[in-house]
């Protein structure tokens, strides 16, 4: 399929949202306080357990209108290709009625282990899967006492983080304001373009975690410039250019979105998300489509693992509204055409969060395929 191919699906999929955070971040409290709320009453929960006994799950309280599947046979990133996708395609006639389906929405809470990357993988690449469900979005919750430490010592947090969508920032009450503006600097330069949100002992509206993704966004141009990133979405064309004439300007994203927080000492270069960068791309003509997309072909088939998150709001050529691509890794997500530019500005951006990618390497790359 074209990257650019924005043909509809067949029918309305189900959104989901994948619910991450390490292990103690807080991910059974926010639960239980979305499981209370009345628009969550037609959401299923799938609840990834962790060992032989399911400590989680004793804390856990379904409401009385959900239904929660547990996968106790271990971490749900290791039997991903058999539990996961036996169970979503399973969900949709199990938890039906008279010929109608019973939720209209999907949470999956991981362990606190767990490489968000498999799971994505799944919901796109399962055809059986990807036919019933959508990913909407990745919330990954963060402990505002010890993320910063959890960042240095486990890279399965730092995936976390770099993947996520919305950042939810727990135990604030107990943090100090040094251990929280360091956290929320650093989540910044690790994942600009990932919405921050501050937590109260879990509260938060259920709502808040829905349409993360560009799907639902067409009338909402606010929210697609969240999405894409503060620093993507204040790129201007007087950017740096990479040589005279080019026909598109770079931005270092963690260093604009950096420069909004308070100062901080330089990172340890042996810290984990040394090996992290997000970088932003604005072109400043539009783009042929047959260029982008062998550029995006060849980057993603060399460097696909290290490829943690791709945005774009782009400018095609014989196009007149903006169109909007998101991948994870080698995969991407069916484009969206949104009806107008936001803002009314029209050239295109593209954002990458990338792992141990040389930036050299993508302007190298990207700028010799679109001049060729």
């Amino acid at each position: 399929m074209s990257y650019f191919d924005t043909s509809p699906p067949d029918a309305r999929r189900i959104p989901v949202t994948l619910l991450t955070g390490f292990l103690g971040s807080g991910k059974t409290t926010l639960l239980n306080e979305l499981v209370r709320q009345p628009s969550m009453s037609r959401a299923l929960v799938i609840i990834n357990e962790f060992g032989e006994i399911g400590l989680d799950h004793e804390l856990f309280s379904a409401s009385t209108d959900g239904e929660q599947i547990e996968l106790s046979n271990g971490c749900i990133c290791c039997s991903i290709r058999t539990d996961l996708a036996r169970t979503l395609k399973d969900a949709v006639w199990r938890f039906s009625r008279e010929g109608k389906r019973q939720f209209d929405r999907l949470i999956i809470e991981t362990t606190g282990l767990a490489d968000p990357a498999p799971i994505v993988h799944t919901l796109m690449s399962e055809a059986k899967v990807a036919r019933h469900y959508a990913l909407d979005g990745i919330v990954t919750t963060m402990d505002a006492v010890s993320g910063s430490v959890t960042l240095d010592r486990h890279e399965e947090a730092l995936r976390q983080a770099a993947m996520a969508d919305m950042l939810l920032i727990t135990k604030q009450d107990v943090a100090s304001r040094e251990q929280l503006d360091a956290l929320r600097q650093r989540l910044a330069a690790i994942n600009p373009s990932a919405f921050q949100k501050l937590l109260d002992h879990g509260r938060i509206e259920a709502d808040e975690l829905l349409g993360l993704g560009p799907e639902d966004m067409d009338a909402r141009s606010a929210d697609i410039q969240r999405w894409l990133g503060e620093a993507a979405s204040n790129a201007s064309l007087h950017s740096p250019t990479l040589s005279p004439g080019a026909m598109f300007a770079s931005v270092d994203n963690a260093e604009v979105q950096a420069g909004m927080m308070p100062a901080a000492p330089l990172p340890d270069p042996n810290r984990h998300d040394a090996h992290i960068r997000a970088h932003c791309f604005v072109f400043e003509r539009p783009i042929r489509a047959s260029r982008l997309e062998a550029w995006l072909s060849m980057i993603t088939s060399l460097m696909g693992h290290d490829m943690l998150r791709i945005k774009g709001m782009l400018d095609i050529e014989g196009r007149d509204r903006p169109l909007i691509i998101h991948g994870v890794q080698h995969l991407f997500h069916p484009p969206v055409e949104l009806e107008a530019w936001p803002g009314g500005e029209r050239f295109s951006r593209l954002v990458f969060i990338t792992r141990d990618i040389p930036r050299e390497t993508l302007e190298m790359t990207l700028g010799d395929f679109l001049a060729s």
